[in-house]
């Protein structure tokens, strides 16, 4: 069992008073805080280590460069990737995404093919498809949500076709957190030889991955939504695809040789990292890797389950509210709507009382218009949360619910 207070007592941010009122924190699906362990492995990189890499001979250079491969092992290891060439590092899934897909426009995509995305897709992970489809005349094709926020897989198995290049979706629904049945998507696709490229922003925080065992061609999450900093991310990529996309930024450490006749890349990774990278964020996400795998990845899952179950006891037991994503296969996010208070004005009240949760269509606009609404409130649940902060945020929606009537 995770010992809650110690946990909560490792996460500066928690300890403070909003509004008068002791901080609840059920924004993690925007951004999870940080440890202290993460905190101090930045700082002391920049008071101790900082220097270039890769590049120099001297002492701090060579002790920068140590630590970030071994940052990039820590990741491969995390997600059980075969080769530590496989990982690279950008800003976050955003670049990730954009990478894969420029790399796809240039190299694999022609007109009349298709992308199939699903409809419950961050705009991260639409837009960079839709504009490498009207680049080369291709056609977006999206898979459908039932009610309940799963996928049709029906209507996913008759889009499958020789004219379909790749699969992008999310592991976990940002705004429903719904898991979607990646396994046997990814079987699916492989049976027509179609790459598939997992978006696991909110994946890789709430379950094991093992990237080997789902087989996915491409995997790709955020630092700062795993208690890590922001503006680091990996993108995993089976090397045999790596290899066959071009480079995605041009410029130092992604080249072999330059002369002003040719130019040669260098091999995986650096192939994709062009400039100096962000080797302090890469020994945060490494920290973080560490922390979360010592406390227990099935005892994180264990705990998150238990106040998934409870938040969704709780808050259905409120009138006029309605949960969007119903599924019982759920990591620990509810998105759940008034149907006579705008979410705005209820994420603002709660605020008021010292609840952060996050509003507005999460970067989702296409499953906003699914469901018929123009936004939710959602709560998302980390380790470091209670039932105790529940029931403060059951409270605080009963007492919003009396200023409206």
């Amino acid at each position: 069992m995770l010992n809650i207070k110690k946990i909560r007592s490792e996460f500066p941010t928690l300890n403070q008073m909003v509004n008068d009122s002791p901080l609840v924190y059920f924004d993690n699906g925007a951004t999870t805080q940080k440890p202290d362990v993460v905190i101090e492995r930045v700082q002391q990189y920049y008071e101790n280590e900082n220097s270039n890499v890769h590049r120099g001979v001297h002492y701090l250079s060579q002790e920068a460069t140590s630590r970030h491969e071994e940052a990039r092992e820590t990741v491969q290891n995390f997600i059980n990737a075969a080769s530590s060439k496989e990982i690279i590092f950008t800003k976050g899934t955003t670049e990730s995404i954009n990478l894969v897909a420029s790399g796809f426009t240039k190299k694999f995509l022609n007109e009349g093919d298709e992308i199939i995305v699903t409809e419950m897709e961050h705009h991260a992970n639409i837009v960079p498809w839709q504009m490498a489809c009207e680049e080369k005349g291709a056609h977006l094709k999206v898979v459908p949500v039932f009610e309940d926020g799963s996928l049709d897989m029906e209507a996913y198995e008759n889009l499958l076709s020789d004219k379909t290049k790749m699969v992008a979706l999310a592991h976990i629904s940002n705004v429903m957190g719904i898991i979607n049945p990646i396994e046997k998507i990814i079987e699916l696709a492989h049976q027509k030889n179609i790459p598939v490229l997992i978006d696991g922003a909110q994946g890789v925080s709430h379950t094991k991955v093992d990237v080997q065992a789902l087989d996915c061609d491409f995997y790709v999450f955020s630092g700062h939504k795993l208690f890590a900093p922001m503006g680091i991310g990996i993108l995993y990529g089976k090397e045999e695809w790596l290899e066959k996309l071009p480079p995605y930024q041009t410029g130092g450490e992604m080249i072999k040789n330059v002369s002003f006749e040719r130019t040669t890349f260098n091999e995986l990774p650096f192939k994709f990292e062009a400039g100096t990278p962000n080797v302090a964020g890469a020994l945060g996400l490494a920290a973080a890797i560490d922390y979360i795998s010592n406390l227990g990845l099935d005892e994180i899952e264990a705990h998150e389950k238990e106040l998934l179950d409870y938040g969704t006891q709780e808050l259905s037991k409120i009138e006029n509210l309605r949960i969007i994503g119903t599924n019982e296969n759920k990591a620990s996010v509810i998105s759940f709507i008034f149907e006579d208070i705008h979410h705005y004005d209820a994420g603002t009240i709660l605020d008021q009382l010292g609840i952060a949760v996050r509003t507005g269509n999460h970067c989702a606009q296409p499953l906003m218009k699914r469901y018929g609404i123009s936004g939710t409130i959602r709560a998302a649940f980390a380790f470091y949360n209670t039932k105790e902060e529940i029931d403060k945020l059951i409270v605080s929606i009963n007492r919003l619910r009396k200023m409206f009537t």
